[in-house]
């Protein structure tokens, strides 16, 4: 395979949003820890698992979103590789086809380890990483988007991974993934802000689309507060070990990325605040995570 192919196959996956997908399987194993050592296969298969299966929706989102549209009036970024003629749109599928293929077969070995629990975790998964882009009527195109991200990359995830390692439910896991769901909406509603304008032609609900971009950037400072407000909350009440503060260590960016997004004009700079969420959701939840993990050891 040439460089240039892999280069494309690498933009395809969209390597910038995969953090999504590390961080609450950072998380609920962080948690974990402090009931018992860490299973690292099963560790180590929750990751591919879960990445995989974010690959696979971001290559659901880009096969859909091209057949529907033909990405004619779309912001041309790096991951638009079928717009933009690096790969087509066959192998895009095949690709989809892969990822959700790899999702599956960890998944499933997983489901063996610990359990049925897993499984219907997984199936949901499964159905919402294709239905999010994919079929008639997409969850993101329906106004479901943001609270789909919100449950399923947050408090199903952060538990999923928990329960992996020790096949119990926790109320702790449940609040811990506050800060993870909200930061990780974050992400996609600054995306939303970004592409306001071709939702609204394209007739695509959104938070933004319904409320407008001014009250959108308000919502999205009300996200980030909540993330940083909710780590503090946690703490305070003693749901959460005092190193799991470390995530505030972030603060900093956050205020930076703000500002950013709140002077961001037009697309290409709302793209750059859309990067920097990411790189702060993903941030943030290393941070909490490895503030858990350390606090086991003191």
């Amino acid at each position: 395979m040439s460089s240039v192919r892999l280069r494309a196959w690498f933009w395809a996956t969209r390597p910038f949003s995969l953090q999504a997908a590390v961080v609450p399987v950072l998380m609920g194993s962080a948690l974990a820890l402090e009931v018992g050592s860490l299973d690292w296969l099963l560790f180590a298969l929750a990751l591919v698992g879960s990445v995989s299966i974010q690959v696979a929706t971001n290559l659901t989102d880009e096969y859909s979103d091209h057949r529907r549209t033909r990405s004619a009036a779309k912001f041309l970024a790096p991951h638009k590789v079928i717009e933009r003629g690096l790969l087509s749109e066959q192998a895009v599928l095949v690709g989809t086809l892969v990822a959700f293929g790899a999702g599956i077969g960890t998944g499933l070995y997983i489901v063996w380890e610990v359990g049925w629990p897993i499984l219907a975790v997984g199936l949901a998964s499964v159905a919402v990483a294709y239905l999010y882009s994919g079929g008639p009527y997409s969850l993101g195109r329906l106004g479901l988007g943001e609270a789909t991200v919100f449950v399923f990359m947050g408090p199903i995830m952060v538990m999923a991974a928990y329960y992996v390692q020790v096949q119990e439910l926790s109320w702790t896991a449940l609040g811990a993934s506050a800060p993870v769901a909200f930061l990780v909406t974050a992400i996609l509603h600054c995306n939303n802000l970004r592409d306001v304008a071709e939702d609204r032609e394209e007739g695509k609900r959104t938070l933004v689309s319904a409320m407008g971009v001014s009250a959108g950037r308000w919502l999205y400072v009300g996200m980030l507060t909540a993330a940083y407000a909710s780590l503090v909350a946690l703490v305070a009440t003693g749901t959460l070990h005092l190193l799991a503060l470390a995530g505030l260590s972030t603060l900093p960016r956050a205020l930076a990325t703000t500002a950013g997004l709140w002077k961001a004009k037009g697309r290409p700079a709302l793209n750059r605040a859309l990067i920097s969420t990411s790189q702060l959701h993903g941030l943030t939840g290393v941070t909490m995570a490895g503030g858990l993990a350390l606090s086991t050891l003191v």
